[in-house]
Formats: structure tokens, C-alpha cells, sequence
């Protein structure tokens, strides 16, 4: 890859980078130094925003060979349809291979029981953990984020997992000068984030400046939606809406996007990307913190999952 040297604002040097140029190449980084340090990694997609800019930076840091890592996809069986055919076409356009676990076959099987709320978010951690073991993935690259949520704040870029798929916070490692350690025993795997540094507005300004296409869904458009805990979810077989719960057609957007049984959307008349940063930009909530109900289950939900197995 050819990095162009920009000046960057506030900077006299004319090979300082710009701030997404950081961004971009300390990720490009990661990917590289994985393909180097383990036998077998795997990415996580399932064409939301953060892992298709994943997969971008993926593409950019190997071009023009292909891509040397399968993708991975926990279906829920809830997720919206215009995002299992983004992540479709975009697995054909690259030639891509994808591996697909099924939460709807764990139920069906009686390994996993659907909850009283209808949310399957928290039910993706066996099927995952499972599937990472039988395939043999020894790093696993996920597309969390610092800011989204703080359990995800505390984590390294390389996140150790033990032979269960565990997280420790207390075996965390040092990650001085960007030096990552990917030692890990028989059995254990490692959990990469090459977005860790990266902010909800850095994603949508790198969305801009790359020109990378999203799904609809990530801009204003009318929807049938129903309210519950203080969030606009679409209606659907997976529980809702349940009586007393009206469906009205609202313009709406979702800022991230994950089970249809727990992903609220925001109002919004942001069609356009311009818009969508503009409306980020003045936002005081993270984009979990307004849109995902799975998170607010308890104080410490995210962290529980992520312990158990989950990203």
C-alpha cells in the first residue's frame, strides 16, 4: 500500500499524516502482523458499518493479492434483511469465503433456549465460541471500539481468550509502542480489534473520504416501528410488538446495527453522509448507549458477555 503524505491541520511537515491516514495505517498494521504471527485468523462480518470498514482496510492492506482470511458470521436468525444482502453481495463481489453459524440451529437442536424478551444477541456466544474451536481460528478480528462501551474500553487491541473462549481482564498484556503479543497456548485463541483506537465519527468520516458503500439502513428512510424502553425497534416475528404497543411509520436511521430484537433507531432526516456526521458530531450519546437494549440489561452486561465468550 502507497500511503500519500498529507499535511496534517495545525502542522508545518509535509510528511505528517492526517489523522484517518493514522488511523488507517496503525490498523493496516495489525492485519499485517496477524497474517505473520498466527496460522489460521478469521473476520468477523456481518455487514454493519465497523465490519465493513474492517474488511476495507482488510482489502487495502493486502492488495492486490486477495484477502488471506476467511469471514465469519453469527446469523441470529433476527437480523435485518437489507443487511444479510449487503453482506452477500459484498462476499461475491471480493470472492470471499464465509463461514455461517446459525443461532436458529442451536434452538432448533435444544442446546440454546429462546429468552422471555426475544432478543438472540446474547445467544450468539455458543455458537461462535463452538465454531472457533471446531474451525481451529487462532485470532478472531472483531470490529469493536473503545468508545462504543466500557468493557470494550478496557480491552487490548490482541485480547487473550483461554481454552473456553474466556476473557480475564487481569491477563491482559502491554501494548507499548505498538508492539502486540499474540503468544498463546494450545487451545487459546486471540480476539483482534484493528478499530480499537477508532471513534464512531472517525468511522463515518473514513466511510466518506473512502467512498464505501453502506446499507440504506445507516441513513433516514421511513420504517414501521414501535416503541418500548425508550427505543424505536422494527416489528417482527422474533416478539414485537406486543399489545399495547403501537407501529407507527417513522423517518428513522440506525446508528448501529445488530439483532432486530435489540437495535433501536434514532429519528433522524440524515439521508446523506454529509448529514450523518453532522448528526454525530453534536451527539452526546455513544451509539450503543442510545440504540442497543442487550446492553442495558445490567451495568456490567457487555462485560458478563464478554467473559463468557462473547466480542
Amino acid at each position: 500500500m502507497t500511503t500519500v503524505a498529507t499535511v496534517e491541520e495545525g502542522t508545518d511537515s509535509p510528511y505528517a499524516l492526517s489523522h484517518l491516514d493514522a488511523l488507517e495505517s496503525e490498523a493496516v498494521h495489525i492485519f499485517r502482523e496477524v497474517a505473520g504471527e498466527f496460522e489460521k485468523p478469521v473476520i468477523l462480518f456481518s455487514g454493519g458499518k465497523d465490519s465493513i470498514v474492517m474488511l476495507h482496510l482488510a482489502l487495502k492492506a493486502f492488495a492486490p493479492a486477495p484477502v488471506p482470511f476467511a469471514l465469519l458470521h453469527v446469523d441470529t436468525g433476527h437480523n435485518f434483511p437489507e443487511v444479510l444482502d449487503y453482506r452477500d453481495r459484498t462476499v461475491a463481489k471480493h470472492g470471499l469465503r464465509l463461514h455461517v453459524t446459525s443461532v436458529q440451529d442451536y434452538i432448533d437442536r435444544g442446546v440454546l433456549k429462546e429468552r422471555p424478551d426475544g432478543t438472540r444477541n446474547p445467544l450468539q456466544t455458543v455458537p461462535l465460541t463452538d465454531t472457533i474451536r471446531e474451525q481451529g481460528f487462532d485470532a478472531v478480528f472483531g470490529g469493536g471500539r473503545r468508545d462504543e462501551e466500557k468493557a470494550r474500553a478496557k480491552e487490548r487491541v490482541f485480547s487473550l481468550r483461554d481454552e473456553f473462549s474466556q476473557w480475564d481482564p487481569r491477563r491482559q498484556r502491554p501494548e507499548l509502542w505498538n508492539l502486540y503479543n499474540g503468544r498463546h497456548a494450545p487451545g487459546e485463541h486471540v480476539r483482534v480489534f484493528p478499530l480499537s483506537n477508532w471513534t464512531e465519527l472517525d468511522v463515518w468520516q473514513y466511510i466518506a473520504r473512502e467512498n464505501i458503500e453502506l446499507p440504506q439502513i445507516y441513513y433516514a428512510h421511513e420504517r414501521e416501528v414501535f416503541k418500548r424502553a425508550g427505543m424505536w425497534l422494527t416489528a417482527g416475528e422474533w416478539g414485537g410488538p406486543k399489545d399495547g404497543e403501537t407501529v407507527e411509520k417513522r423517518l428513522v436511521r440506525y446508528r448501529t446495527v445488530g439483532d432486530m430484537s435489540c437495535t433501536g433507531a434514532v429519528d433522524s432526516d440524515a439521508d446523506t453522509i454529509e448529514k450523518v456526521i453532522t448528526e454525530i458530531a453534536a451527539s452526546r450519546l455513544t451509539e450503543r448507549g442510545a440504540t442497543r437494549a442487550d446492553d442495558k440489561l445490567s451495568e456490567a452486561a457487555m462485560e458478563d458477555r464478554k467473559r463468557e465468550g462473547y466480542f
